[in-house]
């Protein structure tokens, strides 16, 4: 399966990020690099969490330690979302309409 990659020093230049910023979030285990001949390159997957820490970063002055806590928040979050989800598809196997009610005596 062949992903989609972007050559880091790219990625920085086009959205004027600094590239030591994107290496401590590689630190923090926010990002992940795939490094070929040397080359640090993104996968095309990361885009979104990439501006998404780089808005919080510059434009909310937060640091690393503190996107990771907002990023960890984010995925309980959904997490939950989607357990609230499937709790409610299993509750409408055991519901039924008011009109299939039979009353037995």
């Amino acid at each position: 399966m062949e992903k989609d990659l972007i050559i880091l020093k790219e990625y920085c230049h086009n959205s004027n990020v600094d590239q030591s910023f994107i290496l401590l979030l590689e630190e923090g285990g926010l990002v992940e690099f795939v490094i070929i001949e040397g080359e640090r390159y993104i996968e095309e997957s990361q885009l979104g969490d990439l501006e998404m820490f780089s808005r919080l970063y510059y434009d909310l002055s937060i640091n690393v330690e503190g996107i990771d806590a907002i990023n960890h928040l984010l995925n309980k979050v959904i997490q939950l979302r989607n357990e609230i989800m499937e709790l409610k598809n299993r509750l409408t196997l055991y519901e039924s309409d008011d009109s299939e009610i039979v009353e037995i005596i």
